[in-house]
């Protein structure tokens, strides 16, 4: 029997309950066998919804690893958890797949990343939108070389949400969400421009908080990402309408992006482009897109079966912890550019403060003081014309959520 205990029972876990049952195909005996959550209405609500009656439920976590022989633990809490509870499932001997961000500092994840090394226990972050067809389709192009060299790559992280989002307790505070959309949603996107582009060679970037005085963290971003011979850019939004998330590759020879779409374009002798543009190309490129084969599971079922799949053959995953820590240290890039005003070169080192945990609580502007502070929020559904492809992370959670930081749950 392969056993997984879920911590967290919040709205995200719904994503990770679901992947798991939708696995038991593929693996008869993965058996979901414990629940823990602070408190145990979380857990017994899960357990129901799920149709999990054999899953037992706890409001300790410590309880649980004494008494649960487990394969594997999903942690599905909010942020600032991420890292003592992924420590603490290391060191009990279990391997661990955390949700994003893996924290909210790279001293976190690199305290994480000692844990594993000591356990020789497996650690994964969540970046589900890695098992997207639309995405393996443009890393495939990418990868093939058929656009030639990049000149500019363009990410759009664009959410947007009400006012009262930031009234339930933890969100809005450096201290509690680490930050705002640029940790938070667009954490996404910039492990698929890691994934795509690799590390760049510098940031900068500024943000404001636009629409949202009951936050004190930002709720735009935007940052400019300098690779060799390209640039990237990168919005990270809670106040867009419409919700358009978009990534587009500029190339010498063609565009592609998702949602998918080529362009290519040929020169008159004066350089300007022709007004049809360039029709072999775009072919190529359509032609060569439909012969890559489907993926056999999606999103966090696809991450899911890797990383179960991972532990059994003794291999790293396709997504590890080194990947996770890559993704936070953009994000702390691009909040330190933005707090100093100033580009920030890439690797961040130990001895820059903002490697450390804290420095962004005591640095970082607050742009509003936080006015409201609600337990729970109940009937969460994100919106939007391509929300909700990426909405089964955010899924509504049945239930009450726990309120305590250590096991409380996510967006």
């Amino acid at each position: 029997m392969f056993t997984v205990g879920i911590i967290g029972t919040g709205a995200i876990s719904d994503a990770h309950l679901s992947a798991y049952s939708e696995l038991a195909d593929e693996v008869p005996d993965l058996r979901i066998v414990a629940l823990a959550d602070l408190s145990r209405s979380g857990p017994e609500a899960k357990r129901e919804a799920f149709g999990l009656a054999e899953a037992r439920v706890y409001d300790d976590v410590a309880a649980m690893l004494e008494a649960e022989e487990l394969d594997l633990v999903s942690i599905a809490t909010p942020p600032s958890a991420h890292a003592p509870l992924a420590v603490q499932v290391l060191d009990a001997g279990v391997n661990v797949v955390v949700e994003k961000p893996m924290a909210t500092s790279l001293e976190e994840c690199d305290a994480m990343l000692a844990a594993q090394e000591r356990s020789g226990k497996t650690l994964s972050v969540i970046a589900q939108n890695r098992w997207r067809e639309e995405m393996v389709r443009l890393k495939a192009v990418l990868d093939s070389g058929k656009l030639g060299p990049l000149s500019h790559t363009r990410i759009a992280s664009l959410w947007w949400r009400g006012h009262s989002y930031y009234d339930l307790w933890w969100r809005g505070t450096w201290a509690s969400e680490g930050g705002g959309p640029t940790l938070n949603h667009a954490i996404h996107h910039i492990d698929l421009t890691l994934w795509l582009l690799g590390r760049p060679r510098a940031v900068t970037a500024m943000m404001t908080n636009a629409q949202h005085d009951n936050a004190e963290v930002e709720d735009l971003s935007a940052a400019i990402l300098q690779y060799e011979h390209s640039l990237a850019e990168l919005t990270s939004s809670v106040v867009h309408h419409g919700q358009k998330q978009e990534v587009i590759l500029q190339g010498a020879r063609a565009s592609v992006s998702q949602p998918w779409e080529v362009a290519a374009e040929v020169a008159r002798p004066n350089g300007f482009p022709e007004p049809d543009g360039d029709a072999d190309v775009v072919a190529e490129l359509e032609e060569f897109a439909a012969t890559l084969p489907q993926l056999t599971r999606t999103r966090h079922a696809g991450q899911l079966a890797d990383v179960v799949a991972a532990v059994r053959e003794g291999r790293d995953p396709q997504v590890t912890g080194h990947d996770g820590r890559g993704a936070v240290e953009l994000v702390t890039a691009i909040y330190e550019a933005a707090i100093e005003r100033r580009v920030v070169d890439l690797p961040i080192t130990a001895e820059d403060p903002y490697y450390r945990s804290g420095t962004l609580v005591e640095r970082a502007p607050h742009f509003f003081e936080k006015t409201a502070s609600v337990g729970t929020q109940e009937g969460y559904m994100p919106t939007g014309a391509t929300a909700q492809a990426e909405a089964s992370d955010e899924a509504t959670a049945p239930g009450a959520a726990a309120a305590d930081p250590a096991v409380a749950p996510r967006d």
